[in-house]
């Protein structure tokens, strides 16, 4: 059986450019999503976050520009 760190070795210098572009926004995302996770989870933003929380379902905010009915 091998060991961890030969299991997780990597060639870096056989990389080519996509798999570094793979790898750099890989990291970039999960900076991303872990600053998206910290602004959600914080309490200080809870009011603003709680107040936007039905805007999905508002049809009021749609504009479409169907006049089915409306005025």
């Amino acid at each position: 059986m091998t060991s961890l760190s030969e299991h997780l070795q990597t060639d870096w210098q056989a990389m080519t450019a996509n798999d570094w572009i793979g790898t750099v926004l890989t990291v970039v995302i999960f900076l991303l999503m872990i600053g998206a996770y910290f602004f959600v989870f914080r309490p200080k933003n809870r009011d603003r976050l709680e107040s936007m929380k039905h805007i999905p379902f508002d049809e009021d905010n749609q504009n479409t520009g169907d006049q089915h009915g409306r005025q």
